[in-house]
């Protein structure tokens, strides 16, 4: 059986942002590396985001209360 990996496009398009967003966010290590090229299971990726904090967790700019 042939192991699938994900690339940085295809985490952008299962995570629903650009390729250039997933370049600020801090993946995990990859599963695969192939010269510079990194891949990762799905598995990995959905693990990881479910563990992530949610939008807005930890700070940011307060809401002004107008």
């Amino acid at each position: 059986m042939t192991e699938r990996y994900l690339s940085v496009t295809e985490v952008a398009q299962l995570l629903g942002i650009s390729t250039a967003a997933v370049s600020a966010y801090r993946l995990p290590e990859p599963d695969a590396t192939i010269g510079r090229t990194r891949g990762w299971k799905r598995q990995t990726i959905e693990t990881w985001n479910a563990a992530r904090p949610g939008r807005g967790v930890g700070g940011g700019r307060p809401r002004s209360r107008s």
